[in-house]
């Protein structure tokens, strides 16, 4: 009865497949003489699994494809070797250097819109920095730097390099990538896409009647003529986003006439959300760069500046409300006695519906006698200049184009997987018709596929590089549990992505971004979905993407049964293999968790057993007999 009793149990919790073979459980097990195989009456699943002949600590090498040797870039560069072991890395990039935006952006005037002690990397600082806010060509050096200090360029990045497409083998397991690099076109098999071709990467001209036939100097200011001089020519200079307020105060100071061209209204702010952190850095880096102590002090007290901005995104909240009187003043006094100038310019939406802009020196070149703000609609082109709406004629030397970038956050070039094409589903006339991402991160569907600065993926606060390390944290995260774990593909489920959604709709409408403006938060369409921001604070997406929710995603394996546990191998570790001869090697340690400060108390147990990074890296010293 014992027998037949423990057999029931079994029985009782099989739950098999229905396409399984029938499993028969006899009443009575007749003894049998012991054997090396497993009993047949005691497997319960059919086919028997093969064990895979390999320690279960010993992860397949992934081939690994990052898109654009950017700020995200060059940190995956970095952080990608470092958190996933035997990783086969390779970054491309299109243009003949690093830097991303501060490559192509070299228009007078550019300079970064926070603090440049803010905009390093965090592992990587720098109190040198020539100026509060600094100049492109300075943060380019910085961060060109970081490349050749690592290494970069001839371990990882591939410059001159350009991705045309990318289309995933359900088959193969792996992206297929059509690289054009130096004239020749090749495809590059890879096991995952990691796309971080950012925010602003390809400039906008405007759509206007006779552009083409237009016979002066035409330029996006993100395609500034090196060779173009400005002096003594009369110039126009179209859009009043950040580089257009950056652009104007340089031109006004050398060109005969500048005719500035502005659709929207906007706020022109002190230094980024109304701080003076400008005078902040300069009242105190003396003393930060006194020691690393003093500088830590000195940073932390700065980013908490940038951090808790978070509260003057909100409809009718005081922060709001402060910074609009603020910066209604400061442009105010500006400006003078040119209210005029104040009437055409001052929004009657809220600060940081779009992104604020400190514009050192525009509201002053706006009242310039050689600076003519046009606020009228352009009508058209022509040969010579420009035509407004009102009929009025204005004939240029020049046109400078500051009209954006494409902000719909879909991919660069197109991504097919599962009947899908990404960059055409996401952008307006496609299905959805906007960036539908898991957590700013993946898209359903589309397996093996990660961005860095993709749709809802920075906070309204915080820093860009903690953004930027976060998230190439978060992907490290996915990449070693697809390597150790016999995983052939992954990608976030339809639910769970649709669910991030639902909070977005939920959270967006509470902010002043939700007011009828228009910005790269919702891809210029006044009123429109935002999908450029993270719903919630710098802090709070730090929070939600600390760990991976594993169970939001859905999975294929290698294991040729499609056992989901056959990444435990033999039942070995590749330390059991070490030590299998009795003698243990001083770099490998058997014991990781064995520390010298569980003898004094100094043991931190929030991290205890958790470095996934310790096994076989401590030494030890002793044999075992």
């Amino acid at each position: 009865m014992a027998s037949k009793s423990r057999l029931e149990a079994i029985t009782g919790h099989l739950a098999p497949r229905q396409s399984a073979p029938t499993i028969v459980v006899e009443e009575e097990v007749p003894a049998k003489e012991p054997s090396p195989e497993f009993p047949q009456n005691l497997r319960t699943v059919f086919p028997p699994l093969e064990l895979e002949e390999h320690p279960v600590d010993e992860g397949r090498q992934l081939r690994v494809a990052v898109v654009g040797a950017g700020i995200s870039g060059i940190v995956a560069g970095i952080f990608l070797p470092a958190k996933v072991p035997n990783i086969d890395l390779v970054i491309y990039e299109r243009n003949d250097d690093i830097g991303g935006t501060w490559h192509t952006n070299i228009y007078p005037g550019v300079r970064c819109d926070v603090p440049a002690h803010a905009y390093q990397a965090t592992f990587e600082a720098s109190d040198q920095w020539s100026t509060a806010y600094a100049e492109g060509s300075e943060i380019k050096a910085y961060w060109k730097g970081i490349v050749e200090k690592h290494d970069l360029v001839s371990k990882y990045i591939q410059l001159n390099s350009r991705v045309d497409k990318a289309e995933w083998s359900e088959k193969k397991g792996k992206w297929l990538v059509t690289v054009t690099s130096n004239g020749k076109t090749f495809e590059d098999a890879v096991d995952f896409l990691v796309t971080a071709t950012g925010h602003f990467a390809d400039p906008k001209l405007p759509e206007y009647p006779g552009r083409d036939e237009y016979e002066g100097h035409l330029r996006h200011s993100s395609n500034w003529d090196a060779n173009f001089d400005p002096t003594g020519k009369r110039i126009a200079v179209i859009g009043n986003g950040a580089s257009g307020l950056q652009i104007v105060p340089q031109l006004q100071k050398v060109a005969a006439r500048v005719d500035h061209y502005a659709r929207n209204k906007t706020w022109v702010a002190a230094p980024i959300g109304g701080e003076n952190l400008a005078e902040f850095v300069s009242g105190h880096i003396e003393k930060a760069r006194n020691s690393p102590e003093e500088y830590l002090k000195f940073r932390k007290q700065l980013e908490v500046q940038l951090f808790s901005r978070f509260g003057g995104i909100f409809k009718d909240g005081e922060k709001s409300k402060d910074a609009k009187a603020a910066i209604t003043k400061l442009m105010k006094e500006r400006l003078g006695d040119r209210t005029d100038l104040l009437d055409s310019i001052l929004p009657d939406f809220a600060p940081n519906c779009r992104r604020l802009t400190p514009g050192p020196g525009y509201l002053e070149a706006l009242t310039a006698d050689n600076v003519d703000y046009v606020t009228a609609p352009i009508e058209k082109f022509t040969r010579t200049g420009i035509q407004t709406v009102d009929g009025k004629h204005r004939e240029v030397d020049a046109v400078i184009c500051s009209t954006g970038h494409d902000v719909s956050f879909s991919t660069a070039f197109p991504v097919h997987a599962n009947g899908v094409e990404l960059q055409a589903a996401w952008r307006p006339g496609g299905n959805p018709g906007f960036p539908d991402s898991y957590l700013g991160l993946a898209a359903p569907n589309v397996p093996n596929f990660m961005t860095v600065l993709g749709p809802n993926a920075t906070g309204p606060a915080g820093t860009l590089c903690h953004a930027v390390e976060s998230q190439v944290t978060y992907i490290a995260r996915v990449l070693r549990k697809v390597s150790f774990q016999g995983i052939k593909s992954l990608a976030p489920t339809v639910g769970a992505t649709r669910d991030f959604r639902a909070y977005c709709e939920s959270f967006f409408p509470r902010t002043v971004m939700s007011q009828y403006c228009s910005s790269w938060y919702n891809g210029g369409i006044k009123g429109g979905r935002i999908h450029g921001l993270w719903p919630g604070s710098a802090a709070h997406v730090a929070f939600v993407r600390r760990e991976p929710r594993w169970e939001d995603f859905e999975y294929t394996y290698v294991n040729p049964q499609g056992n989901r546990f056959g990444w435990l191998g033999n039942g070995w570790t590749t330390r059991d293999l070490k030590a299998s001869d009795g003698v243990v090697d001083e770099s490998l340690d058997l014991t990781p968790w064995l520390q010298k400060g569980a003898l004094t108390g100094e043991v931190d147990i929030r991290k205890y057993h958790e470095g996934w990074w310790e096994v076989g890296k401590t030494k030890i010293y002793f044999k075992i007999f």
